[in-house]
């Protein structure tokens, strides 16, 4: 009985080391974040060329919306291209393409990725450009983001991450989508430049210097997640990412549970794979100084926030019926606060509605749905898994957001 008692107890110190520190680390730069002002770069005089590539694949009807409004983008027209990479599009959609002011570039797949598609794209860009843009085939750029983009290039800045945004809240699941998103952005982006740390990159609405970007995407293979292993791959080289908060990029959220679940479920399997490629590195890195990859590597190894807001008081209910097993009640009742107080205080103000409490309800259906995802990874991480798109209107539900469009 007392060998069970001290494995139980071990098992409660491990798990609370693990969630513990998480919801310390959740409430630290969230409110920090929210206290100490970041600064801003000075309005550049001198212009960058960018390339924007859109990633697209199937939905021939959202490319052609999509593309037309990044041809809208208020920039000189000379100094920016938007390069569509179609990926299996109907042949009357590559004629229309081909109608606009714009580089089409045909690929084909026997697996698709994203890595693959613009890799290819880059085979068939032209010498000149400043900087890469990489956008999503739903995305909607506000019409001052490459202007954002190019103060904090001009300041020195080589990787910038925009300010990603929903554009639609037709479901309860797509305002808790958008919801999430600001969350990240605010914790994982934001208030991560508080400590010279690196923005985490979405793998949408980023620029990176031209030569850097054909390098990094040279040496990435993952079927997903490519997003999470350039991140890793810039910190690993000490080269810093920069949170450009005004830069808007307007996202469609998903709408649909099943389109939610097959999503997810594509991103925590890239996520643990990448921490398995990736994970034994992180130790050398912390001995030469790089401690913005241990951030990187660190942020792998978390869970999901909505995972976080249903295994927190799930321990802090378990523990005070198991008294004398692992840390008492009172750590984990601290541990929780400080973890809700993380993600409440990251919620923009905007949000804050009756539309808001109504989507709650959904959280304890999203939170079983994430927990049995973890035990579902497996293969998942092989095959290209689509997120589909509903054609959602561009309505943003950020009111900061809404005020620059």
């Amino acid at each position: 009985m007392e060998i069970i008692k001290f494995i139980a107890s071990v098992v409660a110190i491990l798990l609370f080391i693990y969630l513990g520190v998480y919801s310390l680390y959740l409430f630290v730069f969230s409110v920090l974040g929210k206290l100490i002002p970041i600064k801003q770069p000075v309005t550049a005089t001198k212009l960058s060329k960018f390339i924007v590539y859109i990633c697209a694949y199937k939905e021939d009807e959202i490319i052609l919306n999509s593309a037309a409004a990044a041809l809208t983008i208020d920039y000189p027209k000379d100094m920016f291209t938007i390069c569509v990479i179609a990926d299996s599009m109907k042949p009357e959609t590559i004629v229309k393409l081909k109608q606009m002011p714009l580089q089409v570039v045909e690929v084909v797949f026997e697996t698709s990725t994203k890595s693959k598609a613009l890799n290819k794209a880059i085979e068939n860009t032209a010498a000149g450009y400043d900087a890469a843009v990489v956008f999503d085939i739903d995305n909607i750029a506000a019409p001052d983001y490459l202007y954002q983009i190019n103060n904090y290039l001009q300041a020195g800045h080589l990787v910038v991450q925009g300010h990603r945004v929903a554009k639609n809240s037709n479901t309860q699941v797509a305002i808790l989508d958008a919801v999430s998103e600001e969350v990240n952005n605010h914790i994982f982006r934001k208030s991560q430049q508080l400590f010279k740390f690196s923005a985490a990159i979405i793998g949408s609405g980023m620029a990176l210097e031209y030569k850097l970007f054909v390098n990094v995407m040279s040496r990435i293979d993952a079927v997903g997640g490519f997003d999470k292993e350039m991140g890793l791959l810039l910190t690993r080289d000490k080269i810093h990412v920069a949170y450009a908060e005004k830069a808007y990029i307007y996202d469609e959220k998903v709408s649909n549970p099943a389109v939610f679940e097959k999503q997810r479920k594509r991103w925590l399997s890239a996520q643990f794979n990448l921490l398995k490629k990736y994970g034994a590195t992180a130790p050398a890195q912390f001995f030469r100084g790089n401690f913005d990859y241990v951030n990187e590597i660190y942020q792998m190894a978390i869970l999901p926030r909505v995972l976080m807001l249903g295994l927190m008081p799930l321990m802090l209910l378990i523990s005070f019926f198991t008294p004398g097993i692992g840390p008492h009640w009172h750590l984990w009742l601290g541990a929780t606060v400080a973890c809700y107080l993380g993600i409440i205080v990251a919620i923009p103000t905007s949000f804050y509605n009756g539309k808001l409490l109504t989507a709650m309800l959904k959280l304890p259906l999203i939170f079983f749905t994430m927990f049995l995802l973890l035990f579902k990874l497996k293969g998942a991480n092989k095959k290209f898994i689509h997120t589909p798109h509903d054609h959602a209107p561009t309505e943003p539900v950020n009111n900061e957001a809404t005020a620059v469009k």
